[in-house]
């Protein structure tokens, strides 16, 4: 985890009061029901299938243990409605730039423009960033996220890349 992040951090929305937090094990379930409750993840697989539970788990505690990543959850009145991933990347380009990686940002869906999502990213770049030492905050997103992309691009977030991806095949054992 990354220690230097100063967390809980409460934040207000239109919803109510929220708090930003680690996510722990007992997170788990409703992780997994916010990536089933997106339709471009759900389309990848992610369908909330308790055959997968393990798999989700072990992911969750890998990310946890690591030490340049986090994940974050937001917690509304007990409730976890939101999470995003953050991992810290030292670098030699930029003059040994350290980048802030954001990834998986999701919210509930019928929450989704209640601020929560504004507020948890204007925390990643006015509070995280600067207590990490990152120079830039960075992030991938779908190209069909096109509703996702006007949102960042409202925070000042910059669409200056062409991301690529490769899938890589199972391997038998």
């Amino acid at each position: 985890m990354l220690d230097a992040l100063p967390l809980p951090h409460p934040f207000d929305s239109r919803v109510g009061s929220t708090l930003l937090r680690r996510a722990t094990r007992d997170d788990a379930d409703a992780l997994i029901a916010l990536l089933a409750d997106d339709p471009i993840s759900a389309a990848r697989g992610d369908v909330a299938s308790d055959d997968d539970r393990d798999a989700y788990a072990r992911g969750l505690d890998d990310i946890l243990a690591d030490s340049s990543n986090d994940l974050l959850v937001v917690d509304l009145d007990g409730d976890v409605v939101g999470t995003l991933q953050l991992t810290s990347i030292p670098g030699m380009a930029r003059r040994g730039a350290r980048r802030l990686l954001v990834e998986a940002v999701r919210v509930r869906s019928h929450l989704r423009s209640s601020g929560i999502g504004s507020a948890v990213m204007r925390w990643v770049s006015d509070v995280a960033a600067p207590a990490l030492g990152a120079a830039l905050v960075q992030l991938t997103s779908d190209a069909a996220r096109t509703e996702a992309h006007r949102f960042y691009q409202r925070l000042g977030y910059v669409d200056s890349h062409v991301g690529f991806k490769y899938n890589v095949p199972p391997t038998s054992a």
